[in-house]
């Protein structure tokens, strides 16, 4: 079913690709957020700027009473150098678009402009986010502080997928993504010289009792029936060869397939700390630095995306996913915290370089298949009967 024509899909492949050759990271997005604006404003969307820093929200009003639905779109690149040697690669030195967001970007510019061509046809309101800073997930609990979910009812977002068939698209009801947590712990132990052990407080030995001790919480206090990861990313302490220091420091990293785990690995990850620090006389100190929750589609919406990608692109090209595809975090998850909604992917390829990897680059042939997926969600929910 071709919803775009060949001149939209042309335009929205150019924007994907200046995008990509000027990436800019988290709350820097000015140059794009620019563009992204001069385009909506041609297509006559009320636009609110400036929210969360660089972020956008467009509104198209039909003028007709409805629903107010909401897509959301990431742009913001990564410290990541490309290799790719593509004739639009990064212009700039350590940064590029290692995950796809500029073909979000473009995907939502694509929808939008359909989206406008078509509201004599819709009724109520359709919201689009553009957000920043998703890769350190803080942009979308930003936007949602400043009032972008304001009136919206239901949220739609989706991320494309290395590893699958080219536009293939996929979904998953419940628990998609997994959620990310981040801890920084402090132990304080007491110094001494590294002849003398029992004179000292090693936080080195204390902290590798503490990183044996964490895998039990997985292995002996999580469900096997759900999903969890406690890993060690970070281990720091001492200064000279030939002594024991006061304080050692690490960052642990955690991964939830659901809220109740992610309620189970933080009680238990806790008291894990405290008894090894407590069964060697030291102190501890646990601070959260970075929570993103799981993220959880509703289950109506998810049928709803499902609906949508049957009737434009046919069951043969759509996957509906029992297990959860990715441990990977994802902010969207707070929208849906907020809003009934649904992330869905869409294949990069089977090919493609990863994510987050210097050669990965985001397929243009996706782009019509995820902006028709917006345009088809749109719409069935404010269709002008």
């Amino acid at each position: 079913m071709a919803i775009f024509s060949a001149e939209a899909i042309e335009e929205a492949t150019s924007i994907r690709r200046q995008l990509h050759s000027f990436p800019e990271l988290k709350f820097e997005e000015f140059s794009t957020s620019d563009l992204v604006a001069e385009f909506l404003q041609r297509y006559g969307y009320a636009l609110r700027r400036n929210v969360a820093g660089t972020g956008i929200v467009a509104t198209l009003d039909t003028g007709r009473a409805g629903p107010v639905i909401g897509f959301r779109a990431d742009m913001d690149a990564l410290p990541i150098q490309e290799e790719t040697n593509l004739p639009y690669a990064s212009t700039i030195d350590g940064k590029m678009h290692a995950c796809g967001h500029d073909g979000h970007t473009a995907t939502l510019l694509l929808a939008a402009r359909k989206l406008a061509e078509d509201h004599s046809q819709l009724n109520g309101q359709i919201k689009l986010l553009f957000q920043p800073a998703e890769e350190v997930g803080k942009g979308a609990a930003q936007m949602i502080e400043e009032g972008a979910l304001d009136g919206v009812e239901k949220v739609f977002g989706y991320h494309n997928r290395p590893g699958y068939a080219l536009g293939h698209v996929i979904t998953k009801a419940g628990s998609a993504m997994g959620g990310n947590t981040l801890y920084e712990v402090k132990i304080s132990g007491k110094g001494g010289h590294a002849s003398r052990p029992d004179l000292a407080i090693d936080p080195i030995f204390v902290g590798a009792g503490i990183i044996q001790s964490l895998q039990s919480v997985i292995s002996r206090r999580l469900s096997p029936l759900d999903a969890g990861v406690v890993t060690v990313t970070q281990f720091n302490g001492g200064t000279a060869g030939n002594i024991i220091p006061g304080q050692a420091s690490m960052v642990i990293n955690t991964r939830d397939g659901s809220p109740e785990a992610a309620e189970i690995i933080d009680r238990e990850l806790r008291k894990v700390i405290a008894h090894v620090c407590e069964a060697h006389g030291a102190q501890c100190e646990i601070n959260r630095t970075l929570r993103i929750p799981s993220l959880v589609n509703s289950v109506a919406e998810t049928e709803l995306v499902v609906e949508t990608a049957h009737e434009l692109f046919g069951k043969d090209n759509t996957s509906q996913m029992h297990q959860m595809p990715t441990m990977g975090a994802e902010d969207f998850a707070f929208y849906l915290e907020k809003r009934p909604g649904s992330f869905f992917f869409v294949g990069n390829g089977e090919d493609s370089a990863y994510l987050h990897h210097p050669l990965y680059n985001f397929r243009d042939e996706i782009l019509p298949v995820a902006a028709g997926m917006f345009v088809g969600i749109a719409r069935k929910l404010l269709i002008n009967q």
